[in-house]
């Protein structure tokens, strides 16, 4: 290629090769990237950098012999986590290849390997890499452990300014259990236990005839808690007619499956609602509390039972009031 440069230096070659890689012209990137390898100048960060651009708008990772001669796709990596800017570019062009493999493995050692934390147009590369390779299903995988991963991060960013606030602790163990790092969660627990921090206990409580009655996980302390659990059972078993099914994913414990069916159906909040139809005559609106937020599958299950028995449903939590009536809630299922 004919520059017409009367000073050809690595500063020159670099504005070049932006610029051919900033119009789409691969082709010419790749060319000029050879002449600079010829004339002996180092090649620096930036330059990879903008051949990494170029690279992605063509698909051409896998491409040329100079990718193989050189072990450039080491080098573009390398190039990519020093320029954050550009990190994406060597995904993006993983996605246009469809080499998923290397796209993961790529994608996975920048927090891995060189401690660098994702960005959002990291994730969208992936995301992309997955959904036009017609992996749908690994696509919404992905976006799932990406919104775990960005939980971690900010539950850690505030841990660093609360170290004794039990509900971040409580928050990180949670979001490792959702994704079945149990040993992870051991560490939070063990780390809580040394600094003496105790979680708050989740309890729901119902006033019926002007007396409270307060229900904690799990509770049979109530006298009448055999009748309670024995129209638990009932209602849940029509409401799988219905077309329920339980979630156990928030059971946060790592139990065998029918383990976390137990565990599910113990919580306060169901023991509370099943005592209001129990003890209370059928036109009246059951009106339930929570010191803690409404696990998912507890309102699942309330929306299903105002279904079953056409009883009107108030919970009140942490967060808001959910009104539900007829199988649907208040709070369009968003609290």
């Amino acid at each position: 290629m004919k520059l017409g440069l009367s000073s050809k230096n690595l500063v020159s070659y670099n504005a070049i090769v932006d610029g051919y890689a900033k119009n789409m012209k691969s082709e010419e990137t790749f060319l000029l990237f050879n002449e600079i390898a010829d004339t002996g100048i180092g090649i620096n960060a930036f330059t990879f950098a903008s051949l990494l651009s170029g690279a992605a708008s063509i698909g051409a990772i896998s491409k040329g012999e100079v990718l193989q001669n050189m072990d450039l796709q080491q080098e573009l990596w390398k190039c990519s986590v020093k320029c954050l800017r550009r990190g994406q570019s060597l995904l993006s062009a993983c996605s246009h290849v469809r080499m998923i493999s290397e796209g993961q493995k790529h994608f996975n050692s920048m927090y891995e390997v060189h401690g660098i934390i994702p960005r959002m147009e990291h994730y969208a590369c992936m995301v992309d890499l997955l959904g036009q390779s017609g992996l749908l299903i690994e696509a919404m995988e992905f976006i799932n452990s990406m919104l775990i991963m960005l939980g971690k991060h900010a539950a850690e960013m505030i841990l660093e300014q609360e170290p004794d606030d039990p509900a971040v602790y409580i928050l990180l163990s949670n979001l490792h259990a959702s994704a079945g790092q149990w040993r992870d969660v051991t560490k939070i627990r063990k780390s809580m236990k040394e600094r003496n921090l105790i979680k708050e206990a989740g309890y729901s409580w119902i006033k019926v005839e002007n007396m409270m009655h307060r229900f904690h996980v799990g509770d049979t302390s109530h006298p009448q808690a055999w009748e309670i659990y024995r129209e638990l059972d009932q209602l849940v078993a029509k409401i799988k007619e219905m077309g329920y099914i339980p979630d156990t994913d928030f059971v946060l414990h790592d139990v065998e499956e029918e383990q976390k069916d137990r565990f599910l159906f113990q919580h306060s909040e169901k023991i509370a609602v099943v005592y209001g139809i129990i003890s209370t005559t059928s036109s009246k609106l059951i009106r339930i509390f929570k010191n803690l937020r409404i696990c998912g599958d507890c309102h699942i299950l309330m929306k299903y039972i105002s279904m079953a028995t056409g009883r009107e449903i108030v919970v009140r939590d942490t967060n808001r009031f959910h009104h539900m009536n007829n199988g649907v809630c208040s709070c369009k299922d968003y609290w």
